[in-house]
């Protein structure tokens, strides 16, 4: 089976370059299920209903997210009611919606996906690990195959997360920096792992933001207001091969595609 994780959706230029680059890819790759990251989707914070269905629309099967889930207020009556779209597991339970999801590929095959957020220089959340670890017993009754977003800012936590769950799952994907990292592998155990999967958004930017407009506000430490550049856009994203047989990774390719 094959898995294309589609990295930090970065506002109307990102999701035009989903939907180019998804029927394409799935096409072409043989792809049997597609996630993407989608908590920037919406002018490049939050996401609306609307959005989530357009990206839906364009061939997404699941949209994980992380501390910017709760930007857009209209989300939070929805999040309750489509269980596609994961909010971080280590959430309070009292927060709407759902951290993990068991989805059915057209084949049949079904894989878990589950969303955790990290500690450092981010939100007050529970312990990622030890949630994921609960988790991670929930989805192995229904899926042999499971996907983990490590939504974080630290890649050590993020390379933590990776070897904590090496062997039973099959891919720790991180995503929150923007930024792709050159790391990809398949741990010893079987799981593929990348620390951030990148930006799918304007590549003429500071992590799909106005460059002018950041480089101001780090020139004058001055509030402004952000806005989504425009012109040419990157596509990253990893393309994961799963034995389903036992759950564990075949091969890893990690996607830069400038659109």
């Amino acid at each position: 089976m094959k898995i294309l994780f589609i990295g930090d959706i970065v506002g109307e230029p990102g999701r035009k370059s989903v939907a180019r680059q998804v029927p394409r890819l799935v096409g072409q790759r043989g792809v049997d299920l597609v996630i993407g990251n989608a908590e920037n989707a919406a002018g490049g914070f939050g996401i609306t209903p609307d959005i989530a269905r357009e990206l839906f629309k364009a061939g997404l099967h699941v949209l994980t997210s992380g501390n910017h889930i709760w930007d857009k207020k209209e989300i939070i009556d929805y999040i309750r009611e489509e269980p596609r779209l994961l909010r971080p597991a280590n959430y309070p339970e009292e927060a709407p919606g759902h951290g993990s999801v068991v989805v059915t590929t057209t084949s049949g095959e079904k894989v878990g996906v589950m969303q955790l957020m990290g500690r450092v220089d981010m939100p007050t959340v529970d312990c990622p690990f030890r949630v994921g670890r609960r988790v991670l017993e929930t989805l192995r009754r229904e899926a042999g195959t499971i996907i983990v977003d490590m939504h974080a800012e630290a890649t050590s936590e993020k390379m933590a997360m990776g070897w904590y769950l090496d062997g039973e799952v099959s891919g720790v994907f991180g995503t929150h920096t923007h930024v792709q990292t050159a790391d990809e592998r398949i741990l010893p155990k079987g799981t593929a792992y990348l620390t951030d999967i990148g930006m799918t958004g304007p590549v003429d930017s500071v992590i799909g933001i106005k460059k002018e407009i950041a480089i101001e506000k780090f020139l004058t430490q001055m509030p402004r207001r952000f806005e989504v550049a425009s012109g040419p856009c990157v596509f990253s994203a990893v393309l994961l091969e799963v034995d389903t047989a036992v759950g564990k990774a075949v091969s890893i390719d990690r996607l830069r595609i400038l659109d």
